[in-house]
């Protein structure tokens, strides 16, 4: 059996989904994950947007909403960061302009649950849900992405050509990222409920078909290494405790002062090499990176103290674990046992039922109590 609607996420790996053509999403994450696109007509039939346009273009105006509009015409490529007030946006039967809001997900539950569909990929490669609208042949132009996306369609119709890029090269004097030599392999268009999958660095260009069009865009994040390690090694040397102090009573006179030692090139890479043999302060620390909320984010301090009822997560709470350890919203915490358990099925499922908490011990209740006061957590009336 297919299923269209999961009353559960994350799916399970072993069933197949229509949202992917059928394949479960372990058939889909070895033969498509990172390797070829997937085209799925009514992966989500009769799909509803997370949001109308009104609405979005309400969020547009919003301070701490990431927006952009893009627009092309005689004047070339266009492009502006918001907030936009509705009416320094173009008129809606103007041609070739397109509005994209970033992070929907932090700001729409819908928009969050709609993510939790995709879950069959860690939660530390999910990013964001972004949802672009745009008039008549409005598009961003070709362009490819260095991350995965699923591109899926919620009102209007859109055009998309897609090609395996080899010449790279950007169109200069662009404020956009476009190939300047763009040739594309395939053309579908989209209609409401169509999905298309595409792995990092597949040349894509999507235009809008009669207008009123909605995406919604499901990126990854891929972080890159050098940054990655970057910012790991500078919130590990402010978490290590060693003072020890580079001394060199055996340095002989020099002739040649402007060399660097090669005894303080030695104790650099030892400093490093003692960072990176702190393995659980490298676990914590890398936990902690992952589930770091975004800088626009904040959280709404509820409106009662938790009174023992069912929780699950605030939509913007980012939750993972590791073998010893639980993350949350860039903290770290030391778990075992069944509190362990708990804290990694909140972590998995987003929620605790009544149940499950009455497992919790009393250093877990006190934990979870407080996370619910900073508004990590949200109380579910009614859930037992």
């Amino acid at each position: 059996m297919i299923s269209s609607a999961p009353s559960s996420f994350p799916p399970a790996p072993d069933q197949a989904l229509a949202l992917l053509g059928g394949l479960t999403p372990q058939q889909f994450m070895r033969r498509h994950w990172h390797k070829k696109p997937l085209l799925v007509r009514q992966a989500l039939p009769a799909f509803v947007p997370p949001l109308d346009r009104k609405a979005l273009f309400d969020l547009a105006a919003r301070e701490g909403v990431e927006s952009r509009l893009i627009a092309h015409g005689g004047k070339g490529w266009q492009l502006k960061h918001g907030p936009f007030a509705r009416r320094s946006l173009p008129p809606l039967e103007q041609a070739r302009w397109t509005l994209l809001v970033q992070g929907v997900d932090l700001h729409s539950n819908a928009a969050h649950e709609l993510m939790g569909r995709f879950r069959f990929v860690p939660d530390a490669r999910l990013d964001d849900l972004m949802i672009s609208w745009a008039s008549p042949g409005g598009g961003v132009g070709p362009h490819f992405d260095s991350y995965d996306v699923f591109l899926l369609q919620a009102t209007g119709q859109r055009r998309w050509r897609i090609g395996r890029q080899k010449d790279l090269s950007l169109q200069p004097d662009v404020p956009l990222k476009i190939l300047q030599h763009f040739e594309p392999e395939e053309e579908w268009v989209l209609n409401p409920g169509d999905m298309l999958y595409l792995p990092p660095r597949w040349a894509h260009d999507g235009d809008a078909v009669g207008g009123d069009c909605m995406t919604c865009s499901i990126g990854f994040r891929s972080p890159q290494r050098g940054g990655l390690a970057g910012e790991l090694a500078l919130r590990l040397a402010d978490e290590h405790e060693d003072t020890t102090l580079y001394r060199d009573p055996s340095q002989p006179a020099t002739a040649t002062p402007a060399r660097v030692p090669e005894a303080l090139q030695q104790f650099a890479a030892d400093g490093l090499r003692r960072l990176l043999a702190e393995g659980d302060l490298l676990a914590c620390t890398l936990g902690e990176v992952l589930t770091e909320p975004k800088p626009t984010v904040w959280f709404d301090e509820p409106a009662a103290a938790w009174s023992g009822g069912a929780l699950q997560l605030d939509r913007r709470t980012r939750m993972m674990y590791d073998d010893k350890h639980v993350f949350i919203n860039g903290e770290s915490f030391r778990a075992g046992g069944a509190d362990a358990r708990l804290m990694r099925q909140l972590a998995d499922e987003h929620r605790l039922d009544a149940r499950a908490l009455a497992r919790a011990s009393e250093g877990a209740r006190a934990l979870l109590a407080e996370w619910v006061d900073s508004g990590w957590l949200i109380e579910v009336a009614g859930d037992d």
